[in-house]
C-alpha cells in the first residue's frame, strides 16, 4: 500500500499526545490512575477528524497497572503504545482471552483472507456491531454478530461451519461473510485512493464503507462525516484485542451497541 499523506499530521499528532502523557505522569508520584486519565483527556486530529483518546488510555490504565510510584514509566509506555495501536493498520495478534473461545478460530480466519484486515479488526468491528450478541437482530433486517444487510449477507455468506445451512445467525458464517465483504471493501477503497478518487487510509475507508457503504465514500472523497464515529469506536477496541488492555479473565467481551447509521450502498 502507498504510503498515505496523512501519516504525517498523524504523527505529529500523536507525539503531542505522548508529551501531554508524559506531563502528567512526570508530575508527582502520588498521581493515581484516575487522576492520570484525567490529564490526558485531549482530542487529536486522526485522519480529518477529532478523536477523543482519553476512553483507550483509560482503558490502559484499569486494566494495565497500577497507581504512581515506579510503575510510573510502565504506564507512560503502555499510553504511548495505546495511541500507536490506536492509529496503526490493526494487524497483529488476537489475544485469545479477549473473545469467547468459540470464536477464535473464526475471527483469525476472517482476519487472514486479505492484507488489510486483521484478527483484532474483526473482532473490534463485531464488538461495535452486536457487542458479541450472536441473536441480535438489528432495525433494517441485520442479523448475527457482523450486523449485515441480509442483502449483503446473501452475497458474501457460506456454510463456514459446514452445517449444510448458511445463515447469519450462525457464528462462523456472519464473521467469515464479514470478513469477505470488508476485504472487498478494502480491494475497492485501494483502486479509490490509487486513481485519485479518494484520499486517506484504506482500512479506515473500508470501515467506512461498511458503516455507510462506498458510494457515501466516493461521494466524499474520502471519510465521510457520519462514518467518523464508527470508525473510531472500531478503532478504540484495538488496544483491547491485542491484549494490551485486556480484560480480567472471565470479563465478558462487549459493549452496547449503537444504532445502524444507515445501510450500506450498492458494491
Amino acid at each position: 500500500m502507498s504510503a498515505d499523506p496523512a501519516e504525517g499530521g498523524e504523527k505529529g499528532t500523536s507525539d503531542a499526545l505522548r508529551n501531554t502523557v508524559a506531563a502528567g505522569t512526570g508530575c508527582g508520584c502520588l498521581l493515581s490512575p484516575l487522576v492520570l486519565a484525567g490529564t490526558v483527556i485531549v482530542v487529536i486530529v486522526f485522519g480529518g477528524f477529532g478523536v477523543l483518546l482519553a476512553p483507550v488510555i483509560a482503558l490502559v490504565l484499569l486494566f494495565g497497572g497500577g497507581g504512581g510510584g515506579a510503575d510510573t514509566p510502565t504506564l507512560e509506555a503502555q499510553a504511548s503504545q495505546a495511541i500507536d495501536i490506536f492509529t496503526g493498520d490493526g494487524k497483529g495478534d488476537l489475544e485469545p482471552s479477549t473473545v469467547p473461545d468459540d470464536l477464535y478460530d473464526p475471527i483469525v480466519k476472517a482476519g487472514g483472507l486479505c492484507d488489510t484486515v486483521g484478527p483484532i479488526v474483526i473482532a473490534s468491528q463485531i464488538e461495535r456491531e452486536s457487542a458479541f450478541d450472536a441473536t441480535l437482530v438489528g432495525p433494517n433486517g441485520e442479523q448475527g454478530l457482523s450486523q449485515l444487510p441480509p442483502e449483503i449477507f446473501t452475497r458474501y455468506g457460506e456454510d463456514d461451519d459446514d452445517n449444510d445451512k448458511v445463515s447469519a445467525l450462525d457464528a462462523a458464517d456472519s464473521i467469515l461473510a464479514q470478513g469477505r465483504y470488508l476485504c472487498d471493501l478494502a480491494g475497492q477503497a485501494q483502486r479509490a485512493i490509487d486513481d485519485g478518487r479518494a484520499t486517506g487510509t484504506v482500512l479506515d475507508l473500508a470501515l467506512a464503507a461498511y458503516d455507510v457503504g462506498m458510494d457515501a465514500v466516493l461521494a466524499a472523497k474520502g471519510l465521510p462525516s457520519e462514518a467518523q464515529g464508527y470508525v473510531a469506536a472500531v478503532r478504540a477496541q484495538f488496544s483491547k484485542y491485542s491484549g494490551l488492555a485486556a480484560p480480567p479473565e472471565g470479563a465478558t467481551p462487549g459493549v452496547t451497541p449503537g444504532p445502524t447509521d444507515s445501510a450500506p450502498g450498492t458494491v
